[in-house]
């Protein structure tokens, strides 16, 4: 096995070829191509503006890296397989292309400020898509919302009906989830704002670059201010894998939600056809298979937290090997990320919403006890009070084989005779509902607030506050 063409040279043996396998990034670092190429040219224009490269060599190396780029981009760059990381792929590739002038790329520069460099600019882009995903998907959230604002079903606490209220109401609680996850993102990609090129090996270099215009060129804020930070810095990545794990998590409970609602036993929906899947031996299955790996991959997402605090946590300053296992978690939650909001989002623009069956149960059983607890408190009775009346007017019911909308005036009257007749207004559903009109409310004039306030929050850049 050939040397390593990047640092081999003081060495009078090659590496052990299991070793050399061992430490290869070339095939995960493929995903930072673009980066990688961007940050070159950055660097080679301010390398020939410092004249720190002669202006022709300067020109040569920006015109092929140019060409590379454009390849690149068309999917027909073609990079050695064989190499130890991107970093020494493109100059093996440049060295083809225009001979010994390829060595001059490197003047100034290490490969450990290098990859911190393309690293952050990979994920500042990639939070970006993230985040015209999660605004994709809240429009439809404020579409479903709205559509839905009038349409009973039951409110689960302990995963037991618990009170009614629509499913407009259910649906947009997601939005308000994805809105964090917007937040999220955006702190991660200002973490990621400081460009580390220039930093070298971890003490800067003794050329006269200019790193301020490197940062402008590749579209940071400001350049990092130590060099040796800027080098065994992985926060980012930490924030990044924090914020895909939280992403995850609300996904895979949106997934869980649609899981549970298309079972026989509860049947609120029917997911579209082209997003679930058969069984081998039951003709009758529609599996939703999408929503459980969304559920399921949700785990990998905070694995890979995990792996990269625990990678981390006892690392001395400065660069070290370890960090190379940082990008494989970071690309797989990323991706994991932007599949998921893609599936989920068509998963609820193509479901059938099954709401004569959500609003015939949300009228069963004793959904309305709250509402009758709260309407007695509000004639004067103390609502520990209520709340033992009504308990026992669910027990009597209960034993009499009876629902709440199964009472009459005489029935009620039997099971419960401090009550007043006008209770029995609180059990239907609906008025249930728009009883509860406060902020943040089921009531239909509560929701069109809250769809009201979505509307505005999708219209502004970014993730504002939610206030």
């Amino acid at each position: 096995m050939k040397k390593s063409r990047l640092w081999g040279h003081a060495f009078d043996a090659p590496p052990d070829p299991k070793a050399w396998e061992f430490s290869q990034s070339i095939g995960t670092d493929l995903n930072l191509l673009r980066e990688e190429l961007e940050v070159s040219l950055a660097h080679v224009r301010m390398l020939g503006r410092r004249g720190i490269l002669a202006r022709k060599d300067a020109r040569t190396l920006a015109s092929a890296i140019e060409g590379m780029l454009e390849e690149a981009e068309l999917g027909k760059l073609k990079l050695p397989r064989n190499a130890e990381d991107i970093h020494e792929a493109v100059e093996a590739e440049l060295a083809r292309r225009i001979g010994e002038t390829a060595g001059k790329l490197h003047t100034a520069r290490s490969r450990n400020d290098l990859i911190a460099t393309t690293t952050r600019l990979y994920t500042m882009r990639r939070c970006a898509e993230l985040q015209a995903g999660i605004k994709a998907l809240q429009k439809t959230l404020v579409r479903l919302g709205s559509k839905h604002k009038r349409h009973p079903m039951p409110g689960y606490t302990h995963q037991q009906r618990a009170q009614p209220l629509t499913l407009g109401f259910h649906l947009l609680a997601y939005f308000w989830m994805l809105q964090r996850d917007g937040v999220r993102l955006e702190q991660v990609a200002r973490m990621a704002d400081g460009c580390p090129l220039g930093s070298a090996a971890l003490a800067g270099t003794p050329f006269p670059i200019d790193r301020e215009f490197t940062a402008k060129e590749l579209g940071f804020s400001h350049a990092s201010p130590n060099a040796l930070d800027a080098v065994s810095d992985r926060d980012f990545v930490a924030d990044a894998l924090h914020a895909c794990a939280s992403l995850m998590v609300h996904l895979s409970r949106i997934a869980q939600d649609l899981i549970l609602w298309s079972s026989a036993e509860y049947a609120f929906v029917s997911l579209p056809p082209s997003l679930t899947t058969g069984s081998s031996i039951m003709p009758q299955k529609r599996n939703p298979d999408m929503a459980e790996l969304i559920r399921a991959r949700a785990a990998r997402a905070i694995g890979n937290l995990t792996a990269m605090h625990a990678t981390m946590k006892a690392l001395p300053m400065g660069y070290n090997r370890d960090t190379q296992e940082d990008k494989p978690p970071l690309f797989d939650a990323l991706r994991l990320c932007a599949d998921s909001l893609e599936l989920t989002d068509k998963m609820l623009h193509g479901a059938r919403f099954h709401t004569k069956r959500m609003a015939a149960a949300a009228e069963e059983g004793f959904l309305s006890a709250t509402a009758i607890a709260d309407r007695l408190a509000a004639q004067g009775i103390p609502f520990r009070k209520a709340h033992e009346l009504v308990a026992r007017l669910v027990r009597e019911c209960e034993q009499r084989g009876l629902a709440l909308p199964d009472l009459t005036p005489e029935l009620l009257s039997e099971c419960l005779p401090e009550a007043p007749a006008e209770v029995l207004e609180a059990i239907p559903a609906k008025a249930g509902i728009e009883s509860r009109s406060s902020l943040g409310g089921p009531a239909e004039t509560a929701v069109n607030r809250q769809l009201a306030h979505a509307r505005a929050l999708l219209r502004k850049k970014g993730f504002p506050s939610q206030a």
